[in-house]
């Protein structure tokens, strides 16, 4: 399958998305900071793409979808929330499963309350973080190009340096496809979110993975070089699926794209589980 960009209009902007062949249960897929929807170019093709309808939108500023009119609205958790449970509603997706990654994890914490229909989450190189204070120092490694997250203009090294957190150690040659989605990321993507996380910025997710009442399965790379596992082991989380966090070998923070095939078995476990009612019916 040829990954072709679709573009729908919402209440803001365009937004660009990616859709796979498969006509089952609908899979939502948002990706990180200054990546894109084809950040999952692994679960869009293949097996996965083909059995389930996976859609991946690229958000508000990044990839193919238009800049933000509102930055400083859109360009925050609450914004980028909307423009997902906007989009997923234009797309007849609001029954999914959502999965997200690193900043869409965050996103799909704050946009739960408003996803009613949705049949799972599914969070990855995403800790929970209370709202007051925001508590990021314990719940992120201090890796010194993290700051590049939430840094308007960036230069080639410093893009470089971000991207290769996405990683785990070592890696020698960085994927094209994500060093061209950080250049065309629009730069107040990244410093206007960064401003937004303040007390009164977003939900307290914490309390939104404590109060859950639909299944959540949280993924980690085993290598991975921004978010703390023991941290987020220590939340109380009681739809956590199978009551523990699923660790990925030989990945960082990126294993959709670095152990696709470890990351997919897990997924389409968790899909089978939990949509087993609806082949019931």
């Amino acid at each position: 399958m040829e990954l072709k960009p679709q573009k729908i209009e919402i209440s803001t902007q365009n937004i660009a998305y990616y859709e796979s062949s498969g006509k089952g249960q609908t899979i939502f897929l948002i990706h990180g900071n200054s990546s894109s929807g084809r950040s999952y170019l692994h679960q869009l093709q293949g097996k996965l793409g083909e059995t389930y309808r996976l859609i991946a939108m690229d958000l508000p500023g990044h990839g193919l979808s238009d800049v933000a009119a509102n930055p400083e609205v859109t360009y925050s958790l609450p914004g980028y929330a909307s423009a997902v449970v906007e989009v997923a509603k234009a797309l007849d997706a609001s029954n999914a499963i959502f999965v997200g990654w690193s900043l869409g994890g965050h996103i799909l914490l704050e946009a739960s309350d408003r996803l009613t229909d949705a049949k799972g989450i599914v969070i990855f190189g995403t800790p929970p973080i209370a709202n007051n204070p925001p508590n990021r120092e314990n719940a992120f490694l201090p890796h010194p190009s993290l700051r590049f997250g939430f840094t308007a203009e960036l230069s080639q090294e410093d893009m470089l340096a971000y991207v290769t957190t996405f990683f785990r150690p070592g890696i020698v040659e960085i994927p094209e496809l994500f060093l061209e989605d950080i250049a065309l990321t629009d730069g107040r993507a990244r410093s206007n979110y960064g401003a937004s996380i303040t007390p009164t910025g977003y939900q307290n997710e914490i309390e939104i993975v404590g109060n859950m009442k639909i299944p959540l399965m949280i993924i980690h790379g085993e290598q991975e070089q921004l978010v703390r596992a023991d941290y987020i082991a220590e939340l109380k989380m009681p739809t956590l699926w199978n009551g523990e966090i699923k660790f990925i070998a030989n990945a960082g923070h990126a294993p959709h794209w670095e152990t696709p095939g470890k990351f997919n078995s897990l997924l389409m476990d968790f899909i089978a589980d939990v949509t087993i009612g609806d082949r019931r019916q």
